[in-house]
């Protein structure tokens, strides 16, 4: 061993004080407790009713909605279940707006890149306690940018990819949120 490489003990002790003080101070990596720190252990099953769509796009509310519910189903830390009866917690949402903007063009003036923009407002209900609100946010926003290859003639086929894998990752998003407690 050479000298340069042993840790010299000032150095051993700091690093050890600082990793004592990021685990008191209430550092994690995520997805390592906070589902288990803002829900209650006995919480095993969610209920996600259909999204209220409050715009214009046809179907959007089905493809979130169905998003958010294979996001739970992933993780596999709650049971999805049909019907209120059955459920711990109440996941509610409703799409309050959508907007799909260009964002780039090309030389021809034609959209090669768009953001889609969704602003939603979500509940999270404990059903097992009178429907008490858990978690809130009446202006959910996620916006997210889609390329377009101009040089294909299926737009609207390339929009509607967009859309569902924008759902996922609305979906992701909203789910991590939920389990972090934000």
């Amino acid at each position: 061993m050479t000298r340069g490489s042993r840790l010299q003990p000032a150095a051993g002790r700091s690093c050890l004080l600082l990793v004592l003080l990021l685990n008191g101070c209430g550092y994690a990596l995520l997805g390592t407790g906070g589902a288990s720190n803002f829900l209650p252990p006995s919480v095993k099953s969610i209920e996600v009713p259909a999204f209220v769509n409050k715009t214009t796009r046809v179907e959007l509310e089905q493809r979130v909605t169905q998003a958010v519910a294979d996001e739970f189903v992933s993780r596999g830390r709650l049971r999805l279940v049909t019907g209120p009866q059955n459920a711990d917690v109440i996941l509610r949402g409703s799409i309050d707006s959508f907007g799909i903007f260009p964002i780039a063009v090309n030389a021809q003036a034609r959209a090669t890149q768009y953001q889609i923009s969704i602003t939603a407002k979500i509940e999270l209900l404990d059903h097992r306690n009178e429907d008490k609100i858990l978690w809130k946010n009446d202006q959910y926003r996620f916006s997210e940018n889609y390329d377009v290859d101009v040089t294909t003639g299926d737009t609207f086929d390339q929009e509607t990819r967009a859309i569902n894998a924008i759902a996922v990752r609305f979906a992701q998003s909203l789910v991590a949120n939920l389990f972090e407690g934000f």
